[in-house]
Order: C-alpha cells, then structure tokens, then sequence
C-alpha cells in the first residue's frame, strides 16, 4: 500500500482576483470573518510582509520527513500557495534555503507552514514570501514517511481545502473559499477606503469617539441620577 495520497492540483486561481485580494490587509478581514483566522502564531518571516494572495496547494508531512514537500514543491505554479500541515509537529523544519529558491523560482506566491523553517537568512534573500512557527536548526530528512498532497489539510487550527484563497501579510494569515474570495475582496477594499477617510479625519483633529459615533451614544446612555 502506498505512504502517499495524491490528488490533482486544483484550478490555478485568476490572476486578476489574486491582485484584488492583495489590495486588502488580512486585518480588515479580521474585522468581519470569524473563520479561517491562521493562529497568530504562524507569523511571517519578514516582519514588513506585503500581502500576498495565492491559490491553496495543500501538503501533509510528517514529522521528520520531507520526501513529499520536494515533490510537492516541483508541482507549484505561478500564483500557488502551498500550505503545509505538519501533524502536530513543531520541532523539524521541512522548509530551508533550497525549497525556497525551488518555490521562488516556480513562482509561487508564497509557503504557509504549521511549523518552523530553517536557514531563515537565505529564506529571506530569496524574496519568497515565508509564515511559520519561528526557526530552528533541527531539519527533516527524506526519509520516505508518507503524507497527502493536495488533500484536506489544518493549518493553524483552520481547515484548508485545495483551491481555497489564501492572503497572508505582516499581521497573519487568512483562508477563504474560494467561491468568497471576490466578494471579501470587494468588501474590503470599500472597507479600506472607509478607514482611509477615518485617518484622514483624525489627522485634521477629530476625536475618534467623534467620527464613530461612540461619544454621543455614551453621552445618550448616561443616567444624570447617578451622578448626584
């Protein structure tokens, strides 16, 4: 029986609803999803991360064992987001300088790992945008273990399918379905341009309590009898 359950890679994800979702911040989405929120502690690599979008590829690997991600990496394609499930394991890297320069030059949008990476200097010289669970100097070995490609997959706590939408920047990780992606992109963006006249307003001197609104219904809730 085989170690390894593989499926098809899902649709690659038009371009342009890729560029729309990186008009928006995961943290605007923050504001109206309560699912497919990443644990915080799957952070980016670089501190200043852009957003980026991409389409799920999904990897499951188990603990000391790399064998499917560096085939799962020469899958990838312009536009991918490979999110990697290790199991439960938070001690071994499956992601260093080389898978990196693999993923980067296949275009990938970038990795998501439920885990640490290694080698985090030439990571972040290659460009690919990289979110995981800190850095450590203990790696996997190909050693032939097993795991699943492109099948269901957790990250962080969230469920991931093939072809789902995923936008990470500075702040986190979000994952949404696919079916959703333009409709959250659109929200957003009409979102952002809201919170654009809010800092606009602040800078010419209003107080915040002002222009939301939550100055005058506290002053509405307030009982004069309580005060005497």
């Amino acid at each position: 029986m085989s170690r390894y359950r593989i499926a098809p890679m899902p649709a690659a994800a038009d371009p342009a609803l890729l560029a729309e979702m990186e008009k928006i911040e995961t943290a605007t989405l923050g504001h109206v999803r309560l699912t497919g929120m990443v644990d915080r502690r799957v952070a980016a690599l670089d501190p200043a991360q852009t957003a980026r979008a991409g389409v799920a590829v999904t990897l499951a690997l188990p603990a000391m064992c790399s064998t499917l991600m560096h085939h799962a990496v020469s899958q990838l394609r312009p536009g991918d987001m490979l999110v990697v499930d290790r199991l439960g394991d938070d001690r071994f890297a499956c992601l260093g300088g080389a898978v990196a320069r693999a993923a980067r030059m296949a275009g990938a949008a970038g990795i998501v790992l439920d885990g640490p990476v290694t080698d985090a200097a030439e990571i972040l010289a290659e460009g690919l945008p990289v979110w995981c669970r800190g850095v450590t100097s203990l790696t996997t070995r190909r050693l032939e273990l097993g795991g699943t490609f492109n099948r269901p997959v957790s990250c962080g706590g969230v469920p991931v399918l093939p072809g789902d939408i995923v936008l990470g920047d500075a702040s986190g990780v979000v994952v949404i379905p696919a079916e959703e992606a333009a409709e959250e992109a659109a929200a957003g963006q009409a979102r952002e341009i809201r919170v654009a006249r809010t800092m606009s307003r602040l800078a010419d001197g209003e107080k915040l309590g002002d222009i939301t609104g939550v100055n005058a219904r506290i002053a509405s809730l307030q009982d004069p009898e309580k005060d005497q």
